[in-house]
């Protein structure tokens, strides 16, 4: 028999957010009201972007997996609103709760408002300004049709008011990614990644590199790769290669070039316990991922994003992280000063504590309205 409770699919698409999701799971299994559901819509799907981050994060497999695999943005956008349908169609839930900036965000939330399902946004009100973006047309639109925002951060409880959104569906509760990193930070120092890559602690630099303004352009990705080819001859540079950097590394014919680079170790993608490991014990994380410039924050190491602006200025203000954009000349500048100075020591933010996920289903229990069990019903 299923037991009884408010039915709740939780969305997760793409490696980013596996990490948010698997607190929030974690605590909605320990409340018996609750019954929730995981979705997996199929953005990423391979070994490395997927199903090794289930393993890592202690996750069990999927409830429903949709597997949509990878497309353009409407293509993929469209694919997932079709098949979250069917589930929802099929197994109407009491609440949809979606994490960050994805694609597959932006699509089950849409499907869930049309359906009139609450919608809970767990990374809310996080903005670049910079509708070039797709993730900022993803979070801009998520937010305006939630009826829970919650959000990380003051900035982006200001960000929504200032966008009209109602106070009473604001909900400052933390960052959840950062109860992954906590929980599982321990549980990294099993992993042999640096024995493996010959590394040692504080004595390399970590690169990720991803998003479509950077890799799509082959002007702006060369000067990238130009500026780590100076920073190379100073410290290793470790580069665990998105598939998508790849691929367009072999579009514009930049493999061989980057392969004679002797300090340079591009390396596949790895798990989120292996990956962990290499960023707590880097000198230096360069990175246009906002995720990274969160946990980086947290775990105190200094973080040079490679980008013209960030959704998350709290890592600036309070953080490791310096906004640097992608001029190489400025790149090396900002990377030598602090190869050469002190390590930084940070402040963490607010309700950056392990206890986002807790702070959020303590809010659905006291606001949500619950289904009865099928024998109270009979007895009315």
């Amino acid at each position: 028999m299923v037991r009884p409770g408010a039915k709740i699919f939780l969305v997760a698409g793409a490696r980013p957010n596996f990490m948010k999701i698997a607190p929030i799971l974690d605590q909605l299994r320990k409340r018996a009201q609750f019954r929730p559901i995981l979705i997996h819509t199929g953005q990423h799907y391979d070994d490395v972007m997927s199903r090794a981050f289930f393993r890592d994060l202690d996750l069990l497999s999927p409830d429903v997996n949709l597997g949509v695999g990878s497309g353009s943005q409407a293509q993929q956008t469209g694919r997932i609103m079709q098949e979250f349908e069917r589930v929802v169609v099929k197994r109407p839930p009491d609440l949809v709760m979606v994490v960050g900036d994805v694609n597959s965000t932006v699509a089950c939330s849409l499907v869930a408002a049309k359906r009139h399902i609450p919608v809970a946004h767990v990374e809310a009100g996080l903005r670049s300004f910079d509708r070039r973006m797709p993730e900022e047309i993803n979070r801009v639109l998520t937010d305006a049709i939630s009826d829970y925002l919650f959000t990380s951060c003051s900035d982006a409880d200001e960000n929504l008011l200032r966008e009209g959104v109602p106070g009473e569906k604001i909900f400052f509760v933390g960052n959840v990614m950062i109860d992954s990193l906590l929980k599982f930070r321990e549980k990294s120092k099993s992993s042999t990644i640096m024995e493996n890559l010959s590394l040692r602690r504080r004595e390399y630099v970590l690169m990720t590199l991803h998003r479509p303004s950077n890799v799509d352009e082959p002007k702006i990705l060369r000067g990238i790769l130009r500026a780590v080819g100076q920073i190379q001859q100073r410290m290793p540079v470790v580069f665990p290669i998105h598939p998508r950097s790849r691929k367009m590394l072999q579009k514009f014919g930049l493999e061989k070039e980057i392969a004679g680079v002797s300090n340079l170790r591009v390396i596949d993608p790895m798990g989120y316990i292996d990956f962990l490991r290499l960023m707590d014990q880097a000198r230096l994380v360069l990175t246009d991922s906002g995720g990274i410039q969160e946990e980086t924050t947290v775990l105190g190491i200094p973080c040079l994003t490679l980008r013209e602006n960030t959704e998350r200025p709290i890592t600036v203000r309070e953080g490791t992280n310096r906004v640097v954009g992608t001029d190489p000349q400025r790149i090396i500048r900002e990377t030598e000063a602090i190869l050469e100075g002190q390590p930084v020591r940070p402040r963490k933010p607010k309700f950056w504590d392990g206890r986002a996920a807790a702070r959020i289903v303590d809010i659905l229990s006291k606001t949500m309205n619950f289904p009865q069990a099928p024998e109270k019903r009979r007895r009315r």
